[in-house]
C-alpha cells in the first residue's frame, strides 16, 4: 500500500509522520528526499542557520595555513591567522566578486586570481592596483566579511547565523557524555572530499543506525558487533548518539595498553555521535573518523571525511602500521555504504516504494526526522514537490 499523499506538501508529510509515538514510526517520507523544493527550504533555513564543521583544529597548524568551503552556497575561507587564532572570511573579492581561495593550502596572504586585489589574513584589505584614479575608492574602508568560527573539542565550527548558540553551550551534553576519551587531544591524519549519489539526510540516517553493520558490512566491520547487545538511547535536543561496545578484532578501537585512566568499558566503546545537521563523529578510545555533509541538490551529497588516532596510538611506535591497516579498513566501510545509499537512494525514486515500520535501533533516525520538522516552518502555499 502507497503511503504518499500527492496532496501534502513534504513538510506536511513530514510532521505528520513525526507526529506517531516512535513504537509506531515509519521511515520518512519519500518526498523529504527527492524534493527540490524541500531541498532549499533545508538549506535556507538549517544549513544557513546552524554550525557546520570545516573538519579539524589541527589541520591548520601554522599562520596563513587555510580550507575552503561553502556553506548554504555561501564560499568561505578558514584560516589562522597571524597571531594564530582561526577566522572565517568571505571567499569572494570586494571588487568584481571573484572567488579568491580553493582547497587547501598555506598563504601569506589571500590574493583575487582576476585583479590581483590582495587582502592581509585578518581579511582587510591589503592593496589595489591601478586604483588610485577612483576618487570614491578607499583602501581602509575594504575587507572580507567575517562569519563566526570556534574550535569546539578540536573541531572547526562555522556558522553565517550571528545567533546561533555557541557550540560550547548548545552541545555540554556531548561533552558530559564523551568527555572523558579528550576527543579535542586527538590527532587527524587524513582527510578528503568525494560527491555521492544520494540525498544527506540518507547518508545521515545510515550513520545513525547500526542495525545496517552485519548486512551492509559483511565483509569488513559487521562481525564485529552484536544487534542484540546494542543500545540506542534517547538523545538529546542537538544531537543523538548510540554506542557499541567492540570485541577484540581491531585493536585500534581499543585503549592502547600504556593508557591507564580508561577503565572496564570504558576501553572499548565506540560511541556514534550525530550532531545536527551534519556531523558525524566515530569515536574509539583508540581512533575517531568523520563525515561533514554538504547538501548538493535534492539528489547529490558533498562529503568531507577524515580520521585520525588517540595521543596514545599516535605515540605508538608502530602507529603508522596501525594507521595504514585503520585507512584501508574505512576506505572499504566507505565503499560498502556508497553503494548502500545511493541503492536507497534509487528506490525513494520508485513509485513502488513507500517508507516502512522502523527497528527500536533506529531511534536516531526518528529523533532526526522530528529535529528537521521542527526547524522548517509551514509556507502558505506548501512547498510543492
Amino acid at each position: 500500500m502507497t503511503r504518499h499523499a500527492p496532496d501534502l506538501s513534504p513538510l506536511e508529510e513530514l510532521r505528520a509522520n513525526v507526529a506517531a509515538p516512535f513504537e509506531r514510526a515509519r521511515a520518512m517520507p519519500k518526498s523529504v528526499y527527492v524534493s527540490e523544493a524541500f531541498a532549499r527550504e533545508e538549506e535556507r533555513h538549517i544549513f544557513a542557520r546552524e554550525w557546520l564543521c570545516a573538519g579539524r583544529a589541527d589541520a591548520l597548524t601554522e599562520p596563513g595555513d587555510y580550507m575552503t568551503m561553502e556553506i548554504a552556497g555561501e564560499p568561505v575561507i578558514i584560516l589562522r591567522d597571524r597571531e594564530g587564532g582561526l577566522r572565517a572570511l568571505s571567499n569572494v573579492c570586494r571588487h568584481r566578486m571573484s572567488t579568491l581561495l580553493e582547497g587547501r593550502g598555506r598563504t601569506r596572504a589571500i590574493v583575487c586570481p582576476y585583479h590581483a586585489w590582495t587582502y592581509n589574513l585578518d581579511g582587510s584589505l591589503r592593496g589595489a592596483p591601478a586604483m588610485a584614479l577612483n576618487a570614491s575608492f578607499c583602501r581602509s574602508d575594504v575587507r572580507l566579511p567575517e562569519l563566526r568560527v570556534v574550535d569546539w573539542l578540536g573541531w572547526i565550527m562555522v556558522t553565517l547565523n550571528p545567533e546561533a548558540p555557541d557550540p560550547h553551550e548548545a552541545l555540554r551534553d556531548v561533552e558530559d557524555l564523551v568527555g572523558y576519551l579528550g576527543m579535542e587531544r586527538y590527532q587527524e591524519h587524513f582527510r578528503q572530499e568525494f560527491r555521492w549519489n544520494t540525498n544527506w539526510k540518507v547518508l545521515a540516517e545510515n550513520f545513525m543506525e547500526s542495525y545496517h553493520l552485519p548486512v551492509c558490512h559483511s565483509d569488513t566491520i559487521g562481525g564485529t558487533v552484536n544487534l542484540l547487545e546494542m543500545t540506542c538511547p534517547e538523545g538529546f535536543p542537538a544531537f543523538n548518539y548510540h554506542w557499541i561496545v567492540k570485541n577484540d578484532s581491531l585493536p585500534l578501537a581499543l585503549a592502547h595498553p600504556s593508557n591507564r585512566v580508561l577503565s572496564g568499558d570504558q576501553r572499548r566503546v565506540t560511541w556514534l555521535l550525530s550532531i545536527y545537521p551534519s556531523l558525524m563523529i566515530t569515536l574509539t578510545p583508540g581512533y575517531f573518523w568523520y563525515l561533514s555533509l554538504t547538501p548538493d541538490g535534492a539528489d547529490h551529497v558533498k562529503v568531507l571525511y577524515g580520521g585520525g588516532m588517540s595521543p596514545e596510538w599516535c605515540a605508538d611506535p608502530d602507529a603508522a602500521r596501525h594507521l595504514g591497516a585503520l585507512r584501508q579498513l574505512l576506505d572499504e566501510v566507505n565503499a560498502e555504504d556508497k553503494h548502500c545509499v545511493e541503492r536507497v537512494f534509487r528506490g525513494l525514486k520508485s513509485d513502488l516504494s513507500a517508507p516502512g515500520a522502523l527497528s527500536h535501533l533506529e531511534r536516531p533516525n526518528f529523533e532526526f526526522a522530528q529535529w528537521i520538522a521542527a526547524r522548517i516552518p509551514p509556507a502558505p502555499q506548501g512547498l510543492g514537490a
